[in-house]
């Protein structure tokens, strides 16, 4: 005999209490686990979407910054050269401001999309579980 001690038989299809209740705990002890992964999973996806958003806000900062001082170049050639020049440089300019209004408005989308950081799947999922536990214990 190895020390263990031998199920305790079925009686009219019903088992015993204790095995019962391990059982339970063990499920229960699986279900957190899974809900935990998945949170963890859902903060991830939304943690990389929030890096990209600020990346691209960020390279939008910088080409605003750009577009300032092709503004300021197009604003001195405008006062000092012929009307040819400072219309090339406005055309840039307004390229860039462009180009970052872009940036900047594919940025904010990504932002609000990360926002609040909350795994809605898996609070949906642990509130679910709840309710067929709650469901199952009123029988």
């Amino acid at each position: 005999m190895t020390g263990t001690t031998a199920p305790e038989p079925v009686r009219d299809g019903h088992r015993p209490v204790g095995e019962l209740v391990a059982q339970a705990g063990e499920q229960l002890s699986l279900l957190v686990r899974q809900e935990v992964a998945l949170a963890k999973e859902e903060l991830a996806a939304k943690g990389r979407r929030a890096g990209r958003g600020g990346g691209l806000l960020g390279a939008a900062g910088a080409v605003a910054y750009a577009g300032l001082l092709f503004l300021a170049a197009a604003a001195t050639a405008a006062l000092s050269l012929t009307l040819s020049l400072w219309a090339a440089a406005l055309i840039v300019t307004g390229a860039l401001f462009a180009v970052a209004g872009l940036l900047a408005a594919t940025g904010r989308a990504q932002l609000r999309r990360a926002a609040p950081p909350t795994p809605e799947r898996a609070l949906g999922s642990v509130r679910t579980d709840v309710q067929e536990i709650k469901g199952r214990a009123h029988r």
